[in-house]
């Protein structure tokens, strides 16, 4: 199973933007590098929810194009996307396996419905759902 690893400092990003955006789902997209050995997410985009919903999203169009242009131009490749939810576990809705359409993808989500905010990643395809192994490190003690 490959390893995605994720620095803290964009975890905290992450769980700060979706607060920010409660009581809605918060979403976006993941870029970084891949190789053999797994995914790094260099950096996070936190995109608008034009849905403006608690129990689903949708990501704007333009702010994903002007993501993925920004994405090509620091080198980087779309890893997957992210999303929260506010009051349910971090693993895939029905509604969210049924959109899950790109096999390559990690699909994360940031659970914020305990005081601790969760986080997984997930494989899906077909339906099928897998977790990933997400790796969450601090820069002084990576590798």
């Amino acid at each position: 199973m490959n390893i995605i690893r994720l620095s803290y400092e964009c975890y905290d990003e992450m769980v700060r933007y979706a607060k920010s955006e409660l009581p809605n789902e918060a979403c976006g997209l993941l870029a970084g590098k891949q190789d053999a050995d797994g995914k790094e997410v260099l950096k996070v985009y936190y995109l608008t929810n034009t849905d403006h919903a608690a129990d689903h999203f949708t990501i704007d169009p333009k702010e994903q194009l002007a993501a993925v242009k920004d994405m090509r131009a620091n080198g980087y490749v779309q890893l997957g996307n992210w999303h929260s939810h506010p009051e349910s576990p971090s693993r895939p809705s029905e509604e969210d396996k049924k959109l899950a359409y790109d096999p390559k993808a990690s699909y994360m989500i940031l659970s914020l419905m305990a005081e601790n905010p969760v986080l997984n990643s997930f494989h899906i395809e077909n339906n099928e759902v897998e977790k990933e192994d997400l790796r969450i490190y601090s820069k002084e003690y990576y590798f």
